[in-house]
């Protein structure tokens, strides 16, 4: 049997010749592996991109919750610190005017989210240090905790206020 050329063959068409039957007009092969014909070179590899891609996918999410983890300890960290210049400032002030230095301290503390664990008072300084509750990632915390100083120094005297 040969092959013809119809005039009125729409451009991108293949005439397929059947035993027995008129000509069928169909657009290229048939997607996916024929009876009778061998697998193409690199078939094998179907799929492995959508596989890289969901790998990739969970790579960029461990990342991004470990930069978002790194941001809360730095932000809770900080609010420690804050927390604790402002509780030995009061402490100061406190055992300026005669008061209970810790006792203020304390109070401070609280109310700025953090939690005193140490305080002492060294001649007119009070030396506090705070904790405050830290993120968790993985199974994993941090407890951020912080130090500070205030008085007027070494060999400084304090007058109480009358």
């Amino acid at each position: 049997m040969s092959r013809h050329r119809d005039p009125g063959l729409q451009p991108g068409l293949q005439p397929g010749i059947r035993p027995g039957l008129q000509p069928v007009f169909t657009r290229g092969p048939k997607p996916g592996p024929q009876p009778g014909r061998p697998r193409r070179a690199g078939r094998h590899h179907e799929g492995t991109a959508s596989v890289l891609l969901v790998a990739l996918a969970g790579v960029l999410l461990l990342i991004g919750l470990a930069a978002a983890f790194v941001a809360a300890t730095t932000a809770a960290h900080r609010r420690a610190q804050g927390a604790v210049d402002l509780a030995a400032l009061a402490g100061a002030t406190a055992l300026a005017r005669g008061e209970d230095a810790c006792g203020a301290s304390a109070r401070i503390a609280e109310a700025n989210g953090a939690r005193l664990s140490a305080c002492t008072v060294l001649d007119a300084d009070v030396l506090v240090e705070a904790r405050v509750v830290g993120p968790r990632y993985l199974g994993f915390g941090w407890t951020p905790t912080a130090t500070a100083r205030a008085g007027p120094g070494a060999g400084g005297t304090v007058t109480p206020r009358t």
